[in-house]
């Protein structure tokens, strides 16, 4: 089962980190059709936020027919994020998690290891000639 956690730094609004999650966790093979969500109580007890916002991220989810919610059950996943490249996912995320180790024990910081991966990311868009997310040409 999934656990939320929120990233008080964020500027997304609370419901939409808890998408965001959601959605993270069905690309990577974390969350499948048929499992359950923690119930609407819960996240919102363990996160202290209002029960409405867990609500409103549970029924954007349910918009985007990715969860359906079964009064007096609880909200099931019905749809997967994850595309044929899951397979390989175990195995980059077993390197990950030991880059992430030799990072950390470089004595880079979270926001210093987002901040190597997002302009890796960059500089290998701009070098590979791959427009960026919006389908403008990177520039150097």
């Amino acid at each position: 089962m999934i656990e939320f956690v929120l990233d008080g730094r964020s500027t997304a609004n609370t419901y939409l980190q808890l998408v965001q999650q959601v959605k993270q966790a069905l690309r990577v093979g974390l969350l499948v059709p048929g499992d359950k969500l923690p119930r609407v109580r819960e996240v919102a007890l363990s996160l202290a936020i209002n029960p409405n916002t867990v609500l409103k991220a549970y029924r954007e989810l349910e918009i985007e027919g990715l969860v359906e919610g079964r009064p007096g059950v609880g909200t099931f996943v019905t749809a997967t994020l994850a595309g044929a490249s899951l397979a390989g996912q175990a195995e980059l995320r077993a390197e990950l998690v030991g880059w992430l180790g030799r990072a950390h024990a470089a004595g880079l910081d979270d926001d210093e290891v987002t901040a190597l991966i997002d302009t890796t990311r960059r500089a290998e868009r701009g070098t590979s000639g791959e427009g960026t997310r919006d389908g403008a040409r990177a520039r150097g």
